[in-house]
């Protein structure tokens, strides 16, 4: 008797896997590089600022116990400006490896081109996307608010710089002297005594002030803190005149000066929920708007120009485009700087669509010039 052979057939095809397996590689492969790469940025960035704050701490501007919990409240302000720049790199990396090790050539064989190679991490796109969005419309403002919130407390900034309960503090050289008697709970102070030298010109001489009770008081339109004395004596020697001057106040307010680039130097606008800066006219709202809506918009653009500029070779290694690239993102960033510093001017967004449209104009015919070249050389032969 003859047997015929049963024929066993796959459930899935290799061919009709391959699509598959190529994306799950590559988005693999890229956010494995994105993840390196974010790693290594916010390190550095967050070690950068961390130092700059505790730089703040040791001259008195902000008490040493809300360091930490104002860093961690403010990670996804600085997560929401690292990822893009990562993801970019991310690509560019991973796709560079991919040219320099000679992978790329089967994937340009087996017909995946530069357009098609964006489609493969479309996932990848849309995630990475997606968690900067989150974090620049709402993660990152609510931290901001809550971080503000704590340097707001009296406690976080006793004083000018710092008014240290029951000892003299000396600040800016020695120039200035603070003392407070105590602070209670609720932020009042009593019994406070301030000596300042002032070396100004030719009128130099020492001011000294005392007061029985102050606040540190945040004006709610600027979001600056001034030092409010109450029932006081304000006395100013100088060395031009013998004379000692006595003037005594009821309320006497103060500026409190902020260190440039410390700590509390963000604008109030930025702690503001996206919410609310949907229905605000004001100039500078509509800037920290458009640019909050920038943040995730820049991702598929990068994206997409990451693509053709990883192209390379063995001899040149993956990290041959990296000058390029990073030159490209910073011309990107500074034109969006200087789009959010016009749109504070004319409260206009379109100068934030300009940039947008001429970037992703650039972006996708770099993307897709390569195919185009190709399908040409093709019609040629063709013919």
């Amino acid at each position: 008797m003859m047997h015929k052979r049963r024929k066993h057939h796959r459930p899935i095809n290799e061919i009709e896997r391959f699509p598959m397996l190529v994306q799950r590689y590559l988005t693999r492969d890229v956010l494995v590089h994105a993840g390196a790469v974010t790693l290594v940025l916010f390190l550095v960035v967050f070690s950068g600022r961390f130092i700059n704050y505790l730089a703040e701490a040791a001259i008195g501007d902000i008490s040493p116990a809300i360091l930490f919990p104002v860093m961690l409240y403010k990670l996804p302000s600085f997560l929401e400006l690292i990822l893009p720049l990562g993801f970019f790199l991310g690509i560019l990396l991973s796709f560079g490896r991919l040219y320099a090790e000679s992978e790329m050539i089967i994937f340009r064989a087996s017909g995946i081109g530069s357009g098609q190679l964006a489609m493969t991490i479309l996932p990848a796109i849309v995630a990475v996307t997606g968690v900067v969005a989150v974090m620049s419309l709402y993660l990152g403002p609510l931290g901001s608010a809550k971080a503000n919130a704590l340097l707001a407390e009296p406690r976080s900034a006793e004083g000018m710089h710092v008014l240290a309960e029951g000892r003299f503090k000396k600040q800016r050289g020695g120039d200035y002297v603070t003392y407070v008697e105590r602070v209670d709970e609720t932020g009042a102070l009593s019994t406070i005594f301030i000596a300042e030298l002032n070396r100004d010109g030719a009128g130099r001489g020492v001011i000294s002030t005392l007061a029985r009770s102050g606040q540190i008081a945040v004006d709610d339109a600027t979001g600056r803190r001034y030092l409010v004395l109450e029932n006081g004596t304000r006395y100013e020697l100088y060395a031009d005149g013998a004379a000692l001057t006595e003037s005594r106040f009821g309320r006497y307010r103060e500026l409190i000066p902020e260190l440039e680039g410390g700590i509390r130097s963000q604008s109030k606008s930025e702690a503001l929920p996206t919410s609310m800066l949907w229905s605000s006219e004001t100039h500078e709202h509509r800037a920290v708007l458009a640019w909050r809506l920038s943040l995730p918009i820049i991702i598929p653009i990068l994206a997409a120009l990451a693509i053709p500029l990883s192209r390379t070779d063995a001899r040149r290694g993956r990290y041959a485009k990296l000058g390029p690239a990073l030159i490209a993102f910073l011309v990107y960033f500074v034109a969006l700087s200087q789009a959010r510093s016009a749109t504070e001017s004319d409260g206009s967004v379109m100068n934030f669509l300009l940039v947008h449209t001429i970037f992703a104009v650039i972006s996708v015919l770099v993307l897709t010039h390569e195919d185009w070249w190709q399908r040409a050389r093709r019609s040629n032969g063709d013919a």
